[in-house]
């Protein structure tokens, strides 16, 4: 047999519309498969059926691009000069704070490489195939196109198939295509080239799983050719964005790499020209370049980061990567899977059609609890209710079971909706099963869409039938009419089937549940008497209108994408209250658009249904191009390019697969919609906090580094020397920011729209009171430092006063900074870890000031007590300062 290459439009297979003597012509094979020399050379020349990851960066490569970051040039060099200084501790917390930085950003990157490996994983370890004219067990690996493998219910399907033959199968496709429950197969079938993978009747895919029934297919793509290996290549092709903080840090780091060298060149020229020793200004130098860099803003932010990630791990919220934790405060948009996300992937039997009357049903999921509803009045379920759920439950195979917490379903989710309606009713499974055992059956096909049952009830045999509709009508004579069981005329029919066009119109799943007695397997088929129709859906989880709602109200707006089919996509969506535009787009209507037409929509559509992953990826791209913080929650291998590709990615940690949960950043540990809401708060309150914190502490480096820049200029004495900027700027400076970094949260936190991340940190308010109180820091300083000097207090006691007072400006501003926007004097300390850091200081401060042995070191001077009034009422000074600032600048971005 000659070798053939599989003939396919590598953008979009048609194997599903080609004809199967076309698919063997194509793949040179048959019925019978390959022999085991063709399968050979096919394996050489085509390769094993696994996924291949894209070539790989060694791990020293990924460790030495961490270095290739402005702020960790900075802190080496810091490193550098605290060591020319002669300060050893300060220089070996610096490279520790390096090092965590660095290493932290390698594991990260690390770690995202392995969501191929997750991928990998899923696929089949074995295949049963025909080979040389009879079954063999073979590796999966070893399978090449135009192998024709076998399929049964528990088996994982090992590649891309054309179904030859499907006897009753179904396929479990919920983490390719989303859809909630097995999908039934059907080999004949030949469906229009741009069918999305959703409707493939004829195919199955490498990953999915058999759930019911039997088949055989011809292996049509292996590897990285298949729909898994399209996602796998999707995810080593897609570049993960930076996020808002480290593109704002990053712009933080050239700024402070750009001032550093202006200042202290500035300094140091003019200090050489006043005649002052080259030795001394190029230590000087030195001690205002470490100044100017926040050392400890790395741990800052690592801190802050570290410790938002517990208070979300309490809310079940898991980050996978740091900085991802900030990027949720400025979220403006949540892309949402359906099934598992928004909804319970529990099918939940909602309505009833019995004797003409519409009955509701409450309760959710596979609890079998819950009432029924008649006109909206609760209202026990009359004997025709009961005789059509006892026929649905002993028609069924499935049991639920109370297991780690909660109920779940074994066997089918439809059948199971079905024994819990019935529970509901006082119905128990076990029970009818003892009351009427099986004592034969008719099984579900694809094409008889019925399934039937014969028990024994008291000695007599007893049918139950369920199926679809339109074929379980067509089989019975009778009806349960509002009189009793009468005959079915063809009004009647007429009048059910447009019962069963309103359900399904609702995005309800519709059977017809119908009885026969006495029966047998000849009779069970014909002249059966319907007992009525059941309407399930996978319904909406409660706590997700809550917290789309919630989402709503914080600016951020909640999109669906599903591959689920349009009607019980837009129905879910409309019962969340998510449909607020009302447009609707279909996967096909999205391949038919431009790009260009795409992105005039995007903006209203609330759903997208009946979508393949490169469809979810281009909705979050046209997002994300319109400037929109993108978050991407999903469950399903489907999901996870898109994961990747969106600013955040949110896997779900019951039911998501290991792939998606590499692929994203964060994991909700409870698949409740909710926690994602609180990880928003999470990340608002984080940001907050890194801002307070980079107010407070630029503010005091622009004080330090003018006072001295001033004093240079006005041709005064340095105020200060190098070892009291030093300091001021790696003691006083750490632990007032680090307590800021778990600041509380402002009260109105989730009440604010979403930050837009173009306008980074330096805010109108945020860089104002910056300069305000860094500027008024250094005038006072001057102004107490030159009346020091000519109140005839000697050198080394003024410096002492100025170095005092920049010291205690710093704490009180440390308050202020707490808000850019909220006064001082709300809640002034409700932030502890602050409180207590200020007493430390004001400890140190103490003892630099007044033990002996650290004067020489430190260049100071016993102060009087009246000396700590007049730097006490100077330091002061600077509450009302920003006090005003802060009123002012909210009046101009107010108004």
């Amino acid at each position: 047999m000659a070798t053939a290459t599989p003939v396919r439009d590598e953008t979009r297979p048609t194997w599903h519309s080609t004809d199967l003597i076309e698919v063997y012509a194509q793949l040179a094979s048959s019925p019978h498969g390959l022999s085991s020399t063709e399968a050979a050379k096919r394996l050489a020349r085509y390769g094993p059926n696994e996924l291949q990851a894209a070539t790989r960066i060694s791990p020293w490569a990924i460790l030495l691009a961490q270095f290739q970051n402005v702020l960790i040039i900075i802190l080496l060099i810091a490193t550098g000069l605290s060591l020319l200084l002669g300060h050893g501790i300060e220089s070996v917390a610096i490279i520790v704070i390096v090092l965590f930085a660095v290493l932290l950003g390698f594991i990260q990157e690390y770690r995202a490489e392995r969501a191929i490996e997750a991928l990998r994983r899923m696929a089949a370890p074995n295949a049963t195939v025909l080979r040389d004219g009879s079954e063999q067990a073979i590796p999966a690996r070893e399978l090449v196109p135009g192998d024709v493998v076998l399929l049964r219910a528990g088996d994982r399907v090992p590649a891309d198939l054309r179904l030859i033959e499907a006897v009753n199968l179904q396929i479990e496709e919920a983490a390719l295509t989303g859809e909630s429950v097995p999908v039934e197969k059907n080999a004949a079938v030949i469906l229009p080239p741009t069918a999305p993978v959703a409707d493939h009747k004829n195919m199955v895919y490498a990953g999915t799983s058999v759930s019911y029934g039997r088949g055989r297919g011809i292996v049509v793509a292996t590897g990285m050719h298949t729909e898994f290996g399209t996602i796998a290549t999707m995810l080593q092709t897609i570049e993960t964005g930076r996020t808002p903080l480290q593109e704002n840090l990053d712009r933080v780091g050239h700024m402070l790499a750009r001032a550093a060298l202006v200042i202290v060149a500035i300094i140091t020229v003019l200090g050489l020209w006043r005649g002052q020793p080259l030795v001394e200004m190029i230590i000087f130098g030195i001690a205002l370049a470490v100044a100017v860099v926040p050392e400890a803003l790395p741990a800052v932010v690592t801190i802050s980061l570290a410790i938002g990630v517990q208070r979300m791990a309490k809310r079940n919220a898991l980050m996978r990567r740091l900085p991802a934790v900030e990027t949720l405060g400025s979220t403006s948009v949540i892309c949402t899977d359906k099934t598992g996300t928004l909804t319970k992937d529990e099918m939940t039997i909602r309505r009833l059609f019995v004797a003409g009357r519409w009955w509701e049903l409450s309760g959710s999921g596979y609890a079998p609890d819950g009432k029924f509803y008649l006109a909206d009045q609760p209202t026990p379920p009359d004997p025709a209710v009961q005789q059509l759920l006892r026929g649905a439950a002993l028609a069924s195979d499935a049991h639920v079971v109370y297991r780690d917490g909660r109920w779940q379903a074994q066997g089918d989710p439809t059948e199971a909706a079905l024994v819990v309606a019935a529970a509901k009713a006082g119905l128990v499974i076990d029970d009818l099963v003892r009351q009427a055992p099986r004592i034969a059956e008719i099984p579900f096909s694809s094409e008889t869409k019925r399934m039937i049952t014969l028990h024994n009830e008291q000695g007599v045999t007893v049918a139950y039938a369920k199926g679809a509709p339109e074929v379980i009508i067509n089989a019975c004579s009778h009806w349960l009419s509002p009189t009793g069981p009468s005959p079915l005329t063809a009004e009647d029919r007429a009048s059910i089937l447009d019962a069963a066009q309103t359900m399904a119109s609702t995005a309800l799943r519709v059977l017809a549940i119908a009885g026969k007695t006495p029966a047998t397997l000849e009779t069970a088929e014909h002249e059966l008497t319907l007992f009525g129709l059941v309407g399930m859906i996978d319904p909406p989880r409660p706590e997700a209108k809550t917290a789309i709602q919630t989402c709503q109200r914080a600016g951020i707006r909640v999109v669906m994408i599903t591959g689920d089919h349009p009607l019980t996509a837009a129905a879910i969506a409309r019962e969340l209250g998510l449909l607020v535009h009302g447009q609707v787009m279909t996967g096909s209507e999205l391949d038919a658009i431009s790009d260009k037409d795409f992105a005039n929509i995007v903006e209203t559509v609330d759903v997208y249904a009946r979508v393949a992953p490169i469809h979810k990826l281009r909705v979050v791209t046209a997002l994300q191009q319109k400037g929109y913080v993108v978050a991407m929650t999903g469950d399903g291998v489907n999901d996870a390019p898109a994961l990747k590709k969106a600013d955040i990615g949110i896997a779900m940690g019951i039911t998501g697969t290991d792939v998606t949960k590499e692929a994203s950043a964060m994991t909700i540990t409870d698949d409740n919609f909710a926690s994602i809401v609180a990880a928003v708060e999470e990340g608002r309150r984080i940001f907050g906090n890194i801002k307070k914190y980079l107010m407070y502490l630029l503010s005091s480096n622009i004080g330090e580094i003018t006072l001295m820049a001033g004093a240079t200029f006005a041709g005064l004495p340095l105020p200060l020397t190098a070892t009291q900027i030093l300091y001021v700027n790696l003691a006083t400076d750490g632990l007032p920011a680090l307590a800021l970094a778990v600041d509380p949260p402002d009260d109105d936190l989730m009440q604010q729209p979403p930050r837009d991340p173009r306008r980074g940190i330096f805010t109108r308010p945020v860089v104002g009171l910056m300069m305000v109180g860094g500027l008024w820091s250094a005038l006072v300083n001057i102004a107490l430092f030159v009346w020091a000097m000519q109140s005839g207090r000697s050198m080394v006691e003024a410096m002492t006063m100025t170095f005092v007072s920049l010291v205690l400006i710093q704490f009180f501003k440390a308050y202020n900074f707490r808000s850019d926007h909220l006064s001082v004097f709300h809640r002034p300390f409700a932030n502890h870890w602050l409180n207590l850091a200020i007493i430390w200081e004001l400890l140190l401060l103490l003892a630099v000031v007044y033990l002996p042995f650290l004067h020489e070191p430190f260049s100071t001077f016993p102060l009087s007590p009246i000396d700590w009034l007049i730097i006490t009422f100077v330091a002061l000074t600077v509450v009302p300062v920003l006090e005003m600032a802060k009123w002012v600048l909210q009046r101009q971005t107010n108004g």
